[in-house]
């Protein structure tokens, strides 16, 4: 979408489509990040709560820096 010139309101209606969970703020941020630093290739799996939480724990708790992982949400600890 990007190398085809896709601007700021496709990439949010893209999203949308895809029914990612956010508010139109998130989405408006996720949308200026996609923009301005574009992802490569790769795949985001989306399934249901307790799946989640039992695969991508470890990705959310991750402390070290890791290629091609970028952390959108970090968990907050009490």
């Amino acid at each position: 979408m990007i190398r085809d010139g896709a601007m700021k309101e496709d990439v949010i209606a893209y999203l949308s489509d895809k029914n990612i969970p956010a508010d139109d703020v998130t989405l408006d941020q996720l949308a200026k990040i996609i923009l301005t630093n574009p992802p490569e290739q790769g795949y985001l799996t989306i399934s249901s709560a307790l799946q989640w939480r039992i695969q991508y724990a470890r990705i959310v708790t991750l402390t070290e820096s890791v290629d091609g992982i970028y952390k959108l949400v970090d968990k907050v600890t009490k």
